[in-house]
């Protein structure tokens, strides 16, 4: 069996960094907004660095002006998903693009989103649930903002609350009271760290923020003492390789840490972040990683049990994604 065609469960995979890059230049030319600097001359998003990448991703986000072109963005990125046999996805959404962190504005957003997810579900069977996220270098103040909206829409549908942004701005407790709010109002919580911050990013994000996720997480094999307490706490990892390599976070696949981690008992899942920025697929991580490990069908069928396990979603959604994984 070709792996890289297995059913598959994605947990980490920013909504408006998922936007295929001619999708966003057609975007701009109805709405005639000049963002031509970002893109390079095959096309795709032009970036060197982690830096400059963050600021790629919001220029062009610019041109997501209104409920409709989210509406349009989710449905052309669940399109992407299934395309690469992704059955679930869980999305990172930001009511910072959503109406700027208004809740009034955030629910015409989340409405547009909800209406394309359940379309794709009703035709196709692709599943999609929603975890806002707050952006760390807007500061502690703006999260507020963001959490309040993902508390006033918890539910079926909004399942958790999370954090992206630049890793290296503040320390994760200084978010402690968004999380607080979120995790009162019933939502799971998930947190990037160990990606750029190092291992002591992962200890402040399990010790003050009770996340049961972390976002990448892969910088955690510097400490066995994390490794070992990320094991005991069973929190899972979501790991984004090609994400990784692309930003030099891993210098190769092969030096990548998600082998290492998941050697040592650490739950590992694999996603793609913001897919088109760093040119890759799901069906290709699966491709890639079982060419690099020599996994088999098996070990990724593993992953996916991991990942389903692991989704913020209710009883009934993980039965529903199981019996389309194919597992009991």
């Amino acid at each position: 069996m070709n792996v890289s065609q297995l059913a598959k469960v994605e947990l980490h995979l920013h909504l408006e960094g998922a936007a295929p890059a001619a999708f966003i230049r057609q975007l701009a030319h109805e709405k005639n907004v000049d963002i031509s600097g970002i893109f390079t001359p095959d096309g795709g998003y032009d970036f060197e660095n982690f830096i400059e990448f963050l600021a790629v991703y919001e220029a062009a986000t610019q041109v997501l002006q209104s409920p409709e072109d989210f509406q349009r963005l989710t449905t052309a990125v669940l399109a992407e998903c299934m395309a690469n046999d992704v059955v679930y996805v869980e999305s990172f959404l930001s009511p910072e693009f959503c109406g700027g962190g208004d809740l009034s504005a955030w629910r015409e957003y989340l409405h547009a989103i909800r209406e394309a997810a359940a379309q794709a579900e009703r035709q196709h069977g692709i599943i999609m649930r929603g975890i806002p996220t707050c952006i760390r270098h807007l500061g502690p103040e703006r999260a507020k903002a963001t959490a309040r909206c993902a508390a006033e829409t918890a539910g079926d549908w909004i399942v958790g609350f999370g954090m992206g942004g630049d890793e290296m701005q503040g320390r994760q407790g200084d978010f402690a009271y968004s999380f607080d709010m979120a995790h009162e109002a019933g939502l799971h919580l998930t947190s990037h760290a160990g990606e750029w911050g190092g291992a002591a990013s992962v200890w402040q994000a399990i010790e003050d923020l009770r996340v049961v996720r972390i976002g990448h997480g892969v910088q955690a094999i510097e400490d066995p003492a994390l490794v070992t307490e990320l094991v005991a706490r069973e929190i899972v990892l979501e790991v984004c390789p090609g994400s990784n390599v692309a930003l030099g976070v891993a210098k190769t696949l092969a030096t990548h840490p998600i082998r290492a981690l998941r050697e040592a008992g650490v739950k590992v899942t694999v996603s793609t972040d913001d897919p088109p920025f760093f040119s890759t697929t799901m069906r290709q991580e699966y491709q890639s990683l079982a060419e690099a490990y020599d996994w088999t069908a098996d070990d990724f069928r593993d992953l996916n049990a991991t990942a389903a396990a692991a989704a913020f979603c209710d009883e009934a959604t993980r039965g529903r994604v199981l019996e389309k994984l194919e597992l009991p």
